[in-house]
């Protein structure tokens, strides 16, 4: 029968080859592959033109002018953290406000009123719910179509550009279903935004 004093050092030398294996050569591995093969993604899907980076495809950014196609609702703390140098930081998390408190309803009724003012020209429509209710992230770069064509004749009017033309970039901008049946159409915020600023052609 083997001696504690003669198994431990084939269990180190078992131990380091596996740290090796799965602390080393397979991220390498992962890492070399995604950068490579998906190397858009691995980098963040950071939209970048003429060298100048303007965000990531996969986060939302805030848009509040009538210019512009308005996101989701975003959860954000900008005043709690900072880094060393002094920077503001920001982060983002779930409301994790429940559907039947008041702190919920009231967010979701001062949203309403904000939409409703934004977009006179919907008056009395509707309004789609993922334009009042943040995401799981509060950052979900998407919206519905339905978000997006409610807005469609307050940027136009704001623009002095045709509903049709707008129309096309918001279509442009629309991600389908995954493999054509899971999930729901979603029209990329940032996208739109950029295109509608002829950054994005």
């Amino acid at each position: 029968m083997k001696t504690l004093k003669a198994v431990v050092p084939k269990m180190l030398g078992f131990f380091v080859l596996l740290m090796v294996i799965t602390g080393l050569i397979y991220p390498l591995v992962v890492t070399g592959i995604s950068k490579v093969f998906f190397n858009d993604k691995a980098n963040g899907s950071i939209i970048e033109i003429d060298g100048k980076k303007y965000g990531s495809a996969l986060l939302a950014q805030e848009f509040t002018s009538d210019d512009y196609l308005w996101g989701r609702i975003m959860n954000l703390d900008t005043e709690t953290y900072t880094n060393d140098k002094g920077e503001t930081l920001v982060y983002s998390w779930a409301s994790n406000k429940s559907p039947a408190g008041e702190e919920l309803e009231g967010m979701i009724a001062e949203r309403v009123e904000k939409i409703k003012a934004a977009n006179p020209q919907r008056d009395g429509e509707a309004i789609p719910v993922d334009l009042v209710t943040s995401s799981g992230s509060g950052l979900d770069p998407h919206i519905s179509p339905a978000a997006a064509e409610y807005q469609v004749p307050r940027i136009a009017e704001s623009r002095g550009i045709s509903e049709e033309e707008l129309r096309q970039v918001i279509v442009k901008y629309t991600d389908g279903k995954f493999l054509g049946i899971f999930g729901e159409k979603r029209v990329n915020v940032l996208e739109v935004n950029l295109a509608l600023d002829g950054i994005l052609k």
